[in-house]
This record gives structure tokens, C-alpha cells and sequence, in this order.
């Protein structure tokens, strides 16, 4: 099919096969040590078989006390084969299917406050954040200290080769969601030299961009998925004025920056889905603002960076809410100019082969579609593994009615 989403495009001097780019989804399914495990396996082979230009491989810590859950991937010299295995099946299946491997990206993270990882007795925070901490102010807290973020680009730089050495083709510089150096971003009234500037709130993230680049040359590029603005109150977050208006004055210092240290792709993101779900995934069930207003400040904040940058390529998130339509409506937008790649999440739960379908046959099966309902997220909350309890009903339902339903 003749459709803009179908042609190819030139990143890092690299060829992305479509505009099709699969996001990080978390499965919380790998092993006790970080390492791939079957249902991880499972879900990237899948991937595999769609056709996507792009898998944008989810995150894996960097250290244990930076890990989301016990679960969460880490990559490390005793899991990094399991990763270099799965990076391998998945290319050679897409090029026996297809003809060509998908670009591979792995999006490394810490954490920070959002970390659970075993023997880890209290999440790891920039600064204590009344906002983000309601309901949960008798939790212990430790606040990192200038002195172990100094730590973490070493951390950043190790996980990095060893991903290199994956086969991975790019390394995301994780700055989103409210983990770690997203955090920092908000970090305004932190003391020393991690908070109060701009310079000081993105030091540990430019430092880590810096120190992955160094580790791994030209033989793989640096990419980010970034937080536009956080949608929190004035003084609670990122990207907001003292009118609690969205003010991307500041994302667009980043960017500018991000772009003369050599990055050439983001991918954008807003607000953080722990408090916020509604923000950055617009949903049906329960969600406390119609879906169509969150997709419409989706696509107002893209397009105002996208516009302020056409030098640099962008991705586009918060398709899967359009459903059936979502890739006439990526479509659209990639049309419009309002990104270069079209980003899914939860639909490539629901329905990995969806493009290859819509190739096929002009539009998408609403009997496969992504419905909105956030059981996959509902999942993951729970603490266990998260996938398509609607559309992949067999493998996740158990996992549904065990941990969510019962609880």
C-alpha cells in the first residue's frame, strides 16, 4: 500500500524500513537477575513478526536499586547473553518475513523513586515531592546524595557496552515518567549541584547521554524517550508556568541541547502514568477527562516542539486511543508534519501485527484493536506480568483473575 507510513526514512545514518516504531512497553516478566525469561521471549518474537521499522525495546535498569520491580530486565554481565539471544531471533525473523531487521533500541533507566527491585528497603528520590508522595508520606524515602548520582554515568557507560555487544543499534537515555533524571528535571529547589539551574537539574542526564556515547562510538547511536512537561501543579513539575499552563520554554532548551550533543531522534512523551495515567494514554474506562482532550494536548505539545525543531526527527505517541482508525490517524499526523515515526503502545499488546494487516487489507480488525481499557497497566500495578488481558486472553487472563481480580 502507497501510504507515507510505509516508506522508509534515514536516522543516524541508518535505515528505518517504515515510520512504524513499536515503544518501550514493560512486561515485568523477566527473571529474579534481570535476565530474558519465556513470556519476554514470547512477546518480542511476536514483535518480530509485524514488520515495524522500529522496536524501541523496553527498559532495563542500569543497577539493581534502579529496578521498577524484581522483575524488571537489568542488564548486567550475568544476564547480557539472554539479551544478545533475543536481539538476534528477533532480527533474523523479521528478515525471513520481511527482508530487512528492524532498528533495535534498548532504553536504559534508573528508577529513582519508582524502584522496587529485592533488598532495596526505600525508593531511591531526587527530592521529597508532597505532590507526588500523597498518600504514601509515612513511606521511607532515601533522597540520593550529589555524591552517589556521581555514580551512576559509570553505570550508564557499562550497561551501554554491554548492550552494544547485545547487538543492540541505538541506546535510549530514559528521561521520562517521573523516573530518575526525569525527576531532576522539577529538582528546582534541591541544594547542590543536581538541582536549582537547568544546568544543574539535566547535568546527571547530559552527563549519562555523554558517558553512552563514549562507550559505544559510531557503532550504535544515543536516542532519548523525554518527558515534554509533567502536567503536575507549578513547583511539583516539570514544564509548567505559574498559571499551571503547560510552558515548553524549557523542554525546547533541552532539545536544543540534545541536538548539538549529536542526538537526531526523540521520543516525546508527557505527564507521569503512576499518577496521571490519563495524561500520557488517554483512556476509556474511569478516565477523569474525555480521551479527545488528552489526544488533542498530545498533539498540540508535539506539534509545537516538531515545529520549533524540523532539523530534528520526532516520534509520535498516544495512537493506540484511536483504535480501529489509529493508523489512518498516524497517517495523518505523520502527513501533517507533526512527527517523522508513528509510536504504539498498548495496541502492539493487543495486536502486534497490525500494520502488516492494514497493508494487507486497508484497514485495521476492531475485533484485534487495543480497547482502551488499562488492564494491561491494572497488571502491572499489581506486581505481576503485564500483557493483553483482552486480546491475548489465554496467556494474561490467568495472571488478571489471580492478581487483580482476587486482590
Amino acid at each position: 500500500m502507497n501510504i507515507t507510513l510505509n516508506t522508509p526514512v534515514e536516522i543516524y545514518e541508518r535505515k528505518a524500513f517504515n515510520r512504524i516504531l513499536f515503544q518501550p512497553m514493560e512486561g515485568c516478566d523477566g527473571t529474579p537477575e534481570g535476565a530474558i525469561d519465556e513470556l519476554t521471549e514470547r512477546r518480542y518474537l511476536r514483535f518480530a513478526e509485524s514488520g515495524a521499522g522500529i522496536i524501541w525495546f523496553e527498559a532495563a535498569a542500569v543497577c539493581n536499586e534502579g529496578r521498577a520491580n524484581p522483575r524488571q530486565l537489568f542488564i548486567n554481565e550475568n544476564t547480557v547473553e539472554s539479551f544478545r539471544s533475543l536481539v538476534s531471533r528477533v532480527k533474523a525473523k523479521s528478515k525471513e518475513l520481511y527482508g530487512f531487521e528492524p532498528i533495535m533500541i534498548i532504553q536504559l533507566t534508573h528508577s529513582g523513586r519508582y524502584s522496587k527491585p529485592h533488598g532495596t528497603p526505600e525508593p531511591i528520590v531526587a527530592y521529597r515531592n508532597e505532590n507526588w508522595e500523597k498518600g504514601k508520606e509515612n513511606q521511607p524515602f532515601t533522597v540520593a546524595t550529589d555524591e552517589y548520582l556521581d555514580t551512576i554515568p559509570a553505570m550508564y557507560e557499562k550497561a551501554a557496552e554491554l548492550a552494544l555487544s547485545a547487538g543492540f543499534d541505538g541506546m535510549d537515555i530514559k528521561c521520562c515518567h517521573g523516573y530518575l533524571f526525569n525527576e531532576l528535571l522539577s529538582a528546582y529547589n534541591r541544594e547542590g549541584k543536581y538541582g536549582g539551574s537547568l544546568e544543574n537539574r539535566t547535568r546527571l542526564y547530559f552527563n549519562c547521554i555523554d558517558a553512552v556515547k563514549k562507550a559505544v562510538g559510531d557503532k550504535a547511536f544515543v536516542t532519548t524517550r523525554l518527558n515534554s512537561c509533567d502536567c503536575f501543579p507549578y513547583g511539583y513539575g516539570f514544564g509548567v508556568n505559574e498559571n499551571n499552563e503547560i510552558d515548553l520554554s524549557e523542554t525546547k532548551e533541552i532539545i536544543a541541547m540534545l541536538r548539538d550533543k549529536g542526538i537526531e531522534l526523540i521520543n516525546l512523551t508527557i505527564g507521569n502514568p503512576y499518577l496521571i495515567p490519563h495524561i500520557n494514554r488517554p483512556y476509556l474506562a474511569d478516565s477523569p477527562e474525555d480521551g479527545n482532550i488528552g489526544m488533542k494536548r498530545v498533539y498540540d505539545v508535539t506539534k509545537e516542539l516538531t515545529s520549533s525543531f524540523p532539523d530534528m526527527k520526532f516520534v509520535v505517541s498516544a495512537l493506540s486511543f484511536e483504535g480501529e482508525n489509529a493508523v489512518d490517524y498516524a497517517e495523518k499526523l505523520i502527513n501533517e508534519g507533526v512527527g517523522d515515526f508513528a509510536g504504539f503502545g498498548r495496541m502492539i499488546f493487543a495486536y502486534p501485527t497490525f500494520f502488516r494487516d492494514y497493508l494487507a487489507n486497508g484497514k485495521l480488525d476492531k475485533k484485534k484493536v487495543c480497547i482502551k481499557c488499562g488492564k494491561c497497566s491494572l497488571l502491572m500495578r499489581a506486581g505481576t506480568v503485564s500483557g493483553c488481558v483482552i486480546r491475548d486472553n489465554e496467556t494474561y487472563m490467568p495472571y488478571y483473575e489471580k492478581y487483580v481480580l482476587r486482590k
